[in-house]
């Protein structure tokens, strides 16, 4: 099989291309150029192309670097930076997974003639009755079954992800088995064209007006403190956020950019039971799922899965069976099986 290989600079693609060459598979690697402004971390540095140049070279396989500045910044920087101006809070590296490296890049390896396309994500494709279905990673720890969540059958079929059932562990000793300089290179962490040095306030200030506004207990209505960038508060969050005369933490429950207030409020008093779905981002990666439909639902990269009953009554949205914290607005919800939680079914925006 002819399978392309994204190579990000890491172990885990490093050791991707490294068991498709060890199992046969005629192997070829390409590094995707995203990010055309200073990096200082992520999986856009000049140093990540380096270091899977070098690992292909090690490996005896011919290496690329696929070009898509322009597509990254229209797909995935503009719409962050975007997000943000209308009290949002965008994941954008499921952005870029899911409009550039499994829809550019799938499309590119096709034209180019391959049959596959791998990648070096801790995940699974696994066929049951002849359909391929996402599941989990079998190290829980390192899951991204969720950054691959807007996943669609057809993509899955020429998917490949040789790593989904190791461990971290394993993998970093397979690398350093077969002599691989990425063996111990540390993961990847932050937004790779946000400089870690200089932070998200630093990049947004550079593209956008950050406003200020006050800080409002949602309970009382008294302002209790006041922030110079509302558009950096996120809901749920509470680091930032000023305890109350009581000393109680307090965490943000709503951002209101046209009336230039943020409510906080004691975390009992922000706690929600369901989550508003925005309808144009439902996405689902079998057939649709019914209103009604029980399911597990998760939203964030290493949170843990809640159970929820999807439903719609005008409007898309989860009920949640447990009282939870207040989930930012721009930000993905995936859903999996309820009868095998392991298994993606879909995902959505959550929306205002």
């Amino acid at each position: 099989m002819k399978v392309l290989v994204a190579m990000s600079g890491g172990v885990d693609s490093s050791v991707a291309a490294a068991l498709l060459r060890e199992a046969g598979h005629e192997v070829v690697g390409a590094t995707l150029k995203l990010w055309g402004g200073v990096s200082d971390s992520g999986c856009c540095s000049v140093a990540d192309v380096d270091d899977a140049r070098r690992v292909a070279q090690t490996l005896g396989i011919d290496h690329h670097v696929f070009n898509y500045t322009e597509e990254f910044e229209n797909h995935v920087v503009t719409p962050f930076v975007e997000g943000h101006a209308r009290g949002e809070s965008p994941n954008p590296c499921i952005e870029c997974n899911r409009h550039i490296k499994f829809d550019l890049f799938f499309e590119r390896a096709q034209r180019l003639g391959f049959d596959a396309v791998a990648t070096g994500h801790h995940a699974q494709v696994e066929w049951r009755g002849g359909e391929p279905l996402l599941t989990r990673g079998a190290d829980n720890a390192k899951d991204q079954s969720y950054v691959l969540g807007y996943l669609q059958r057809d993509q899955l079929r020429n998917l490949l992800l040789p790593i989904g059932a190791m461990d971290k562990s394993a993998v970093r000793a397979h690398a350093e088995r077969v002599g691989l300089r990425t063996w111990d290179k540390p993961d990847s962490q932050d937004v790779c064209f946000i400089e870690a040095s200089r932070g998200r306030e630093v990049f947004l200030r550079s593209r956008i007006s950050l406003s200020s506004a006050d800080l409002v207990d949602r309970t009382s209505g008294d302002v209790v403190g006041r922030t110079e960038a509302a558009e950096l508060m996120t809901v749920g969050q509470r680091r930032g956020v000023l305890p109350g005369r009581d000393g109680e933490k307090r965490f943000v429950a709503r951002v209101d950019l046209a009336r230039r207030r943020v409510e906080v409020g004691r975390l009992e008093d922000v706690m929600v039971t369901s989550l508003r779905l925005d309808e144009s981002s439902l996405t689902f990666a079998r057939a649709p799922l019914d209103p009604g439909t029980p399911l597990w639902a998760q939203w964030s990269a290493h949170g843990q899965p809640r159970r929820a009953t999807l439903r719609r009554e005008g409007e898309w949205s989860l009920e949640l069976e447990e009282l939870a914290r207040p989930v930012a607005a721009g930000q993905t919800v995936v859903f999996y099986s309820w009868g095998d939680p392991t298994v993606v079914e879909g995902a959505a925006l959550v929306t205002r």
